[in-house]
């Protein structure tokens, strides 16, 4: 219990060589890492990267097989009951009840984790507060619009003030001008002092609202750090380049000393330099000259994220389906 109490000060999440395997196939492999407290932190990864079947040990919905996992101070294999009373989920796929109305489905998720009838009325009124639902909240859950009922799937997972609230998915089918709206939501949560574990298929999304980013592949983190950590890892500016003989280009390139890395495409290649990519230029335009290799595009961009998750993953990410886990939590959380 003492080690457990030192985490609690440090960390609000602290995964130490967490392994989870299905049958022969082991979709976590060995993954640490630490969530402090008031971060709002991002989880990264492709299709069968391993990040729902880690979520999920980490909410109480799978056994951990393997390794260790705190959340708010409290082991998830022998506190699981404390572990659900201390965070919140939002998951993937809406699940309000379709003929309840704001106050009642806030009310009634009150009631199921027994808060006290005053309690649970100032925070409802609070909760409507911050997701700007006040106006509706007589009007039934169906007749909401999609940017209203993830709000409200964000007030109900605040209802018993957690101190982790894990959001998966938040934003996805909504349109552009609604999620930097929700963007705004969960700034203001992360201000009233909940730790925050985001997934997200968007990469603007964990550029603009993380502390910190993991990215997750084939069971295994493959780096972590700040947006602006993780962009600085593909060097200072990217080049990307289309030629006529793109073979004999590279070969050419290939020494250049400004060239930190060469990452093919379909129709050209990358150039990761670690200099002012507007001084390199001129030079790799020169060189290809005088090897008379003519370029028919050229593109000179600071790295994004998207840069970079293509970078140490080599794919794009792709929206990933995911089965809604929402009744067995709460199943769970009543045993």
């Amino acid at each position: 219990m003492a080690e457990t109490a030192r985490w609690a000060t440090e960390d609000m999440i602290l995964v130490e060589n967490l392994e989870h395997s299905y049958g022969n196939f082991k979709a976590v492999d060995g993954i640490s890492f630490s969530v402090k407290k008031g971060e709002i932190f991002s989880f990264l990864g492709p299709n069968g990267a391993g990040k729902s079947t880690a979520i999920n040990v980490l909410i109480t919905l799978l056994a951990l097989q393997k390794g260790k996992a705190v959340i708010a101070g409290y082991d998830v294999t022998r506190d699981p009951q404390q572990v659900r009373e201390s965070i919140g989920i939002v998951f993937q796929d809406i699940t309000l009840d379709r003929d309840m109305t704001v106050w009642e489905l806030l009310e009634f998720h009150g009631r199921l984790y027994n808060m006290p009838v005053e309690k649970r009325r100032e925070r409802i009124d609070e909760l409507l507060k911050l997701v700007q639902l006040e106006a509706k909240r007589d009007e039934l859950t169906k007749r909401l619009s999609g940017g209203m009922k993830r709000r409200l799937e964000i007030a109900r997972g605040l209802m018993t003030r957690p101190k982790v609230l894990f959001l998966d998915e938040p934003t996805i089918g909504l349109d552009p001008q609604t999620r930097m709206r929700m963007w705004e939501y969960i700034k203001g949560v992360n201000r009233e002092g909940t730790t925050i574990f985001l997934t997200t298929h968007y990469m603007d999304e964990a550029d603009q609202l993380s502390d910190r980013i993991s990215i997750i592949d084939n069971g295994k983190i493959v780096i972590t750090g700040t947006s602006w950590e993780l962009k600085n890892t593909l060097g200072h500016d990217l080049i990307y380049l289309e030629t006529d003989n793109n073979e004999r280009a590279l070969a050419i390139l290939e020494n250049f000393p400004a060239i930190r890395d060469i990452k093919p495409k379909t129709k050209g290649f990358t150039l990761v330099v670690h200099e002012d990519g507007t001084k390199v230029l001129p030079g790799i335009i020169d060189r290809l000259r005088a090897a008379q290799i003519e370029i028919t595009t050229i593109n000179l961009k600071k790295p994004s994220m998207d840069d970079v998750f293509i970078f140490y993953t080599g794919k794009d990410i792709r929206d990933e389906g995911q089965a809604p886990a929402r009744a067995r939590f709460m199943q769970a959380g009543r045993r």
